[in-house]
C-alpha cells in the first residue's frame, strides 16, 4: 500500500470521504485564482458564479501573492459564506490563519508555506494539500499527512513545452507511490483532462483556463463536463 495520511488508510475513491472514510469527497475541479483575477473589481461576482456552478464537485483556492492581509481575509470570509450556500469548498493557499478564521474547507501549503507537520498541529480539523514537484516531495508530503496532492507543473506554461513528458510522468509515478488523490495543475486546458485521468490524475486544477477565459463559470463548467466524459468513457471500456 502507498503512503497514505492520518484521516484513514489513505485509500480514496471517487466520491468517497478523504481517507476513504466519512466525509465529503476531495472536489475534483479545483479553480486556483492569481492575482491578476483577484484585482478584478468583479472578482466576488465571478467566483460565486464558479462556485455555483461547480457546486460540491468544486473548490476555489484562494491563492495571491500581492493582496494585504486585510484584503486576503475580507475576500476569504465573503467566499466562505459562498462555500455553506454552494458546497463548492474554498481552500485557501498558504495562509492557515485565514483559512481558521473564514471557515475554509482547507488549506493548501505550497514550497513558502509551513510544513504538512506544522499546519496539522495548529489545524488538526483542516483538511491539507501539499503542491509538490518532485517524486521525493510528493512522499514527504504524503508521510507529513497531507490529504492530498497537487503535482505541479505538469505540462508547464506552454502545453508543447518538453515538461509536458515529465509532468505526466511525476504525476503517475507519484499516484503509484501514494494512496493519496493526485491532482494536475500546469497549463491544463478541458481537453487535457481524458488524459491525465488516464494517467491517475484523481481531479485538475487550472488557473489562467478558468480566471482568464470570458466567462470563468462556463470555463469551470467545461472542465468538469470533460472530466464526467472521461469517466464515461472509462466506465464503458
Amino acid at each position: 500500500m502507498g503512503v497514505g495520511s492520518k484521516w484513514g488508510n489513505g485509500l480514496v475513491a471517487d466520491g468517497a470521504g478523504l481517507g476513504g472514510g466519512p466525509g465529503p469527497a476531495l472536489p475534483v475541479i479545483h479553480a486556483v485564482t492569481d492575482d491578476l483575477a483577484l484585482e478584478r473589481p468583479g472578482f466576488l461576482n465571478q467566483a460565486r458564479a464558479v462556485m455555483h456552478a461547480l457546486g460540491e464537485r468544486g473548490a476555489v483556492h484562494l491563492r495571491a501573492q500581492a493582496l494585504t492581509a486585510a484584503r486576503l481575509f475580507e475576500i476569504g470570509a465573503a467566499l466562505g459564506r459562498a462555500q455553506e450556500r454552494t458546497g463548492c469548498w474554498l481552500v485557501v493557499n498558504d495562509r492557515v490563519d485565514v483559512a481558521l478564521t473564514t471557515g475554509a474547507r482547507a488549506v493548501q501549503l505550497t514550497s513558502r508555506s509551513m510544513s504538512v507537520r506544522d499546519a496539522r498541529r495548529i489545524a488538526p480539523d483542516l483538511r491539507l494539500g501539499a503542491s509538490v514537484h518532485a517524486l521525493g516531495e510528493g512522499l514527504d508530503a504524503a508521510a507529513s499527512g497531507a490529504d492530498w496532492l497537487v503535482v505541479a507543473h505538469v505540462f508547464g506554461k506552454d502545453a508543447q513545452h518538453v515538461e509536458a513528458e515529465r509532468g505526466n510522468w511525476l504525476l503517475t509515478e507519484l499516484a503509484a507511490a501514494v494512496s493519496l488523490p493526485c491532482l494536475a495543475i500546469g497549463g491544463i486546458r478541458p481537453e487535457h483532462v481524458p488524459m491525465l485521468r488516464a494517467a491517475r490524475a484523481y481531479g485538475v486544477a487550472a488557473i489562467s483556463g478558468i480566471w482568464h477565459a470570458d466567462d470563468a463559470a462556463e470555463a469551470a463548467m467545461e472542465y468538469l463536463s470533460r472530466y464526467d466524459a472521461a469517466e464515461s468513457g472509462q466506465s464503458s471500456s
